[in-house]
C-alpha cells in the first residue's frame, strides 16, 4: 500500500490520541478528526490490510510500521509548526501549514529545515 496524505494523516491520529488515551477507539479518530464513524471505519481496514494497524475489539494500535510512518509525520509536523512560528508565521496559519507541508516536503530538504531550526534555537 502506498501511503498517501489521508492514511498518514489517520496514522499521525493514532499516534497522537495514544499519547493521551490508554486505547483508541475509532469513535475517538472521527471525534478529532471530525470525519464520520463509517468514514473512519473505511479506512482502518485499509490500514489493517496494509500492515499498518491493529484492531482488537473497539482497540486500535498502530504496527512497527504504521509507528515508524506516524512518528516521522508527526515529528516533521513538529519542526515545521514550530519553525513557522518562529520567523514570525500566526500559531494557527502555521499549524495549517505544517499539515500540508509535512506530507510533501523531501527528506533531503526537511533535514535540512531540521538542522537550521534547531540552529536557532
Amino acid at each position: 500500500m502506498i501511503l498517501h496524505e489521508s492514511a498518514e494523516m489517520y496514522l499521525e491520529t493514532i499516534h497522537v490520541l495514544s499519547q493521551d488515551h490508554d486505547i483508541v477507539r475509532a469513535v475517538d479518530i472521527a471525534t478529532h478528526m471530525g470525519y464520520s464513524k463509517p468514514t473512519i471505519s473505511e479506512w482502518m481496514h485499509k490500514l489493517v490490510d496494509g500492515g499498518y494497524v491493529h484492531i482488537d475489539g473497539s482497540s486500535i494500535t498502530l504496527t512497527d510500521a504504521g509507528r515508524s510512518v506516524a512518528e516521522k509525520i508527526y515529528e516533521r509536523h513538529q519542526v515545521l509548526e514550530g519553525f513557522l512560528k518562529r520567523i514570525g508565521v500566526q500559531a494557527e496559519v502555521a499549524e495549517e501549514d505544517a499539515c500540508r507541508i509535512e506530507h510533501y516536503i523531501s527528506d533531503e530538504t526537511f533535514n535540512a529545515l531540521r538542522g537550521h531550526a534547531e540552529s536557532l534555537k
